[in-house]
């Protein structure tokens, strides 16, 4: 384990260093400098198409339709990322990883725009007329590199053991331990019957489950923790107060005057917000290429609805943990100091909510990660149902395994193979970013010009 912790570290550090934050928040701000400030001046527009449009999919009979699709992005990603993530960014980056995490979702709003349209643009359709695509095809039919598909997909692959089940798995196993007592192997086993019973139905049955769970998970954690926020109301002043002197202190978390902790402060602000609302990373878009859309712009700003509503519940997460008093009193890391601060403001009925939000959570993400996994691997072995069955079934295994491993390496790991499949995926958004621009403008004068077929 040391030795495997060790080599992680080291790459880590290459990963997540100075040029990475670079691109990954280089590639937001050009980006939304070249789109005129998309997710703001158009805001309208998108809150229209998106939340406006609700109650107005219907259904198909091969694809999924444009929130089905979404849902699986959500339920992959307002996961563990959304309560451990978040306070697990707070003890490690300090209070001002908050702000970061926030800024970097701001701009990660239409980095998820430009890749969800360009997933959607250079899709393909199998003889049943069921659409599929993700970064590996823009990169293959758009940039006519086959080789960093291939790198993207087997980086990816790995990571859905990792930020797809591991961190979840382990989370769900420490709150059922916490709360009611439940051992770990005993929930790993439970979660991984579950996962199986879903993903072995495939993008149809994944969808179905992801379109009724993610609208009440999303808006049970919300409730609960306006609720809080509510009750905590006279600290708020003083957890944003912090959150903004953090992000610029000079002085480092362990005493001293160091300009190191502001690097700090963003690179686990960064690296967490990355891991919870999948920007950049090239995740979502997978799932994105399977809607029934003809309209890839259309289906681009479901990916700023979808940064949008994780941001806002980290948002909560982070003030609900900052506000209620636990803050640097405790040892205790990830779900379960969000958990604490739970029970410290609603009791024992506040520790309950967080662990089932958790848990729903958790297994939202691990279903749609999943699926991503399956489309990364037959992608490297074109469509080998032996391979996807193979994947499948060390992906449940996984989820057992993971809910008695160590949590910081479990962490550290996903963060490593985030970083690595999120390079390759930024320099493809990067050089294509000619068509996201061009069809853009072109939407904004008539959205019909950019339909496909």
């Amino acid at each position: 384990m040391q030795t495997i912790e060790n080599i992680n570290n080291v790459v880590n550090s290459f990963v997540w260093g100075p040029y990475m934050l670079v691109l990954l928040v280089g590639t937001g701000i050009y980006l939304t400098i070249r789109l005129n400030i998309f997710q703001i001046t158009r805001v309208v527009l998108w809150m229209k198409m998106t939340y406006g449009s609700l109650g107005s999919n219907k259904k198909s009979s091969h694809n999924v339709t444009p929130f089905q699709a979404v849902s699986v992005a959500l339920a992959s990603t307002i996961g563990i990322g959304s309560i451990a993530g978040v306070s697990t960014a707070l003890v490690a980056g300090g209070p001002g990883a908050l702000f970061w995490m926030v800024l970097s979702a701001f701009f990660g709003m239409i980095t998820k725009f430009s890749e969800v349209t360009l997933s959607v643009y250079f899709r393909n359709k199998d003889e049943k007329g069921i659409h599929y695509g993700g970064p590996m095809y823009y990169m293959e039919k758009g940039l006519k590199l086959k080789w960093l598909a291939m790198l993207f997909s087997i980086f990816a692959g790995i990571a859905t053991f990792g930020a797809g089940n591991m961190t979840q798995s382990n989370a769900i196993a420490s709150l059922m331990q916490q709360t009611f007592k439940v051992p770990n192997i005993a929930s790993g086993i439970i979660v991984a019957f579950i996962v199986g019973l879903v993903i072995i139905g495939g993008i149809k049955r994944i969808t179905t489950v992801t379109e009724k769970l993610v609208p009440f998970m999303a808006l049970l954690y919300f409730i609960s923790g306006l609720i809080i926020l509510i009750i905590n109301s006279k600290n708020l002043p003083n957890a944003i107060n912090l959150v903004l002197n953090s992000a610029f202190s000079m002085e480092s978390i362990g005493g001293g005057i160091s300009g190191y902790a502001i690097f700090i402060a963003m690179r686990y602000g960064v690296a967490r917000g990355v891991f919870s609302n999948e920007a950049g990373i090239g995740t979502a878009p997978i799932v994105h290429a399977t809607s029934d859309t003809n309209n890839p712009i259309e289906q681009g700003m479901w990916g700023i609805f979808e940064v949008f509503n994780v941001l806002i519940i980290c948002i909560i997460t982070g003030l609900v943990v900052l506000s209620s008093g636990i803050y640097g009193t405790t040892n205790v890391d990830g779900a379960a100091l969000t958990s604490l601060a739970f029970k410290n403001s609603l009791g024992f009925t506040g520790e309950i909510i967080l662990t089932i939000s958790s848990v729903l959570f958790a297994l939202s993400t691990m279903i749609g990660w999943a699926y991503y996994g399956e489309k990364c691997f037959g992608y490297l072995t074109n469509g080998n149902k032996i391979v996807i069955s193979i994947y499948k079934l060390a992906f449940i295994v996984a989820i057992v395994l993971a809910s008695v491993t160590n949590l910081k390496l479990v962490w550290a790991i996903s963060d490593t193979f985030n970083g690595l499949m999120a390079i390759p995926n930024l320099i493809a958004i990067l050089l294509l970013s000619p068509i996201v621009i061009t069809m853009t403008k072109k939407y904004l004068k008539d959205p019909k010009s950019t339909e496909i077929e």
